[in-house]
């Protein structure tokens, strides 16, 4: 990596030190133009003519001063020579890197523009160059971040209201018939109630919901993993989501080896087997079965759980897993899932560091989950 930071800036350092070399060849080279073609020539006739003119002084003293004065402390005035020489090329010089630092100072204005275009520098600056279009491309990208979440939010107040909404208005409808219905038979307001449990129950549920995928969300979530009979704990999964299975005459196999363990948080990664599985049976072809695969790799497992259902267009496939989406819009939250479920399951799995996707094809629908096998 060193090395590689050094090819980067050999270009520029290489540009930098030729001019210096040639700023100092200069200097040598107008030093001695200076000494062979005016001092070793006509230079002293020109002193001696320029005293005789100014002063108005005899060619004889005016020899004597210049034979005196200036050839007596010729190497004082070629020293001087010399470095007003090389000073005005180093100042040169300076000006020349300037130029560099002007460069890289419309580059950083540059991060604060709006356009998508990408910063362009002279071709020594190529290292610079791409650190500050690596810079716009961090800071766009976390401005787009910032605004997805804020969008995010909004969506999520939004949805809540809606959700919450809709078994609320229901409780508080049950409850104003309660309140008012005073010839109400016993029979009458045992149904009322009942059914504004249940809203009651369903709006809970909800509320639980949002508080899991939000705390899921800011990394609240802490994972207590352990090793689980994987086999087994589908069993129990299938047992407890039997009642909605039967509802819609579904079944569920599972297609793996027994003993199969696997390090992971029990709770947590039951949730999302349970979420897929509730996901399945809604959406799944009513009496068809729904079958549980599983494939060990060296470093994962790989589980499959495959139902029939319609099939499901490729660009609606990542959407599943998107807060409070649903593939059926006509399930409202009164009646269907608050569209959390595969969120949430989502959430788990990365947090496990896992991955999980979904395909469809020729009306099979499959939710896959990666695993790694060890803690």
């Amino acid at each position: 990596m060193k090395n590689h930071k050094k090819e980067e800036y050999a270009v520029f350092q290489r540009k930098i030190m030729l001019r210096f070399c040639f700023n100092c060849f200069i200097s040598a080279f107008i030093v001695i133009v200076l000494y062979v073609l005016l001092w070793k020539q006509r230079f002293g006739d020109w002193i001696i003519g320029l005293l005789e003119y100014f002063i108005r002084i005899e060619h004889e003293k005016a020899f004597y001063i210049y034979h005196y004065y200036f050839r007596g402390y010729k190497e004082i005035f070629f020293a001087a020579a010399i470095i007003l020489v090389f000073i005005f090329l180093l100042w040169n010089l300076f000006r020349w890197m300037t130029g560099y630092f002007k460069e890289i100072h419309r580059g950083i204005d540059a991060l604060l523009e709006e356009d998508a275009g990408m910063i362009c520098l002279s071709a020594e600056m190529m290292p610079f160059e791409h650190k500050l279009n690596a810079v716009k491309r961090e800071l766009k990208k976390q401005k787009e971040e910032r605004m997805n979440a804020e969008q995010r939010k909004n969506e999520l107040v939004m949805y809540l209201a809606h959700d919450i909404r809709t078994p609320l208005t229901s409780v508080i409808g049950y409850l104003h018939l309660l309140e008012e219905g005073q010839d109400m038979t016993p029979e009458q307001r045992a149904k009322h109630v009942h059914i504004t449990l249940e809203k009651a129950n369903r709006l809970e549920e909800m509320i639980h919901e949002f508080f899991r995928i939000t705390r899921l969300n800011s990394g609240q979530v802490q994972l207590s993993k352990e090793k689980i009979d994987l086999y087994y704990m589908l069993v129990q999964l299938c047992e407890e989501v039997s009642p909605m299975l039967a509802e819609y005459g579904n079944s569920v196999a599972i297609q793996m080896k027994e003993n199969l363990e696997i390090w992971v948080d029990p709770d947590k990664i039951a949730r999302v087997f349970s979420n897929i599985l509730k996901n399945a049976a809604v959406y799944s072809y009513p009496k068809t079965e729904i079958c549980i695969f599983a494939e060990e790799t060296d470093t994962h497992l790989i589980l499959s759980f495959r139902n029939q259902g319609k099939t499901i267009p490729n660009e609606k496939l990542p959407l599943l897993f998107d807060k409070f989406y649903r593939l059926d819009e006509s399930r409202v939250s009164d009646t269907g899932g608050t569209g959390l479920g595969l969120a949430i399951a989502k959430e788990i799995v990365l947090l496990h560091g896992g991955t999980i996707w979904a395909e469809s094809e020729k009306e099979t629908v499959a939710f896959i989950v990666q695993l790694p096998l060890t803690d």
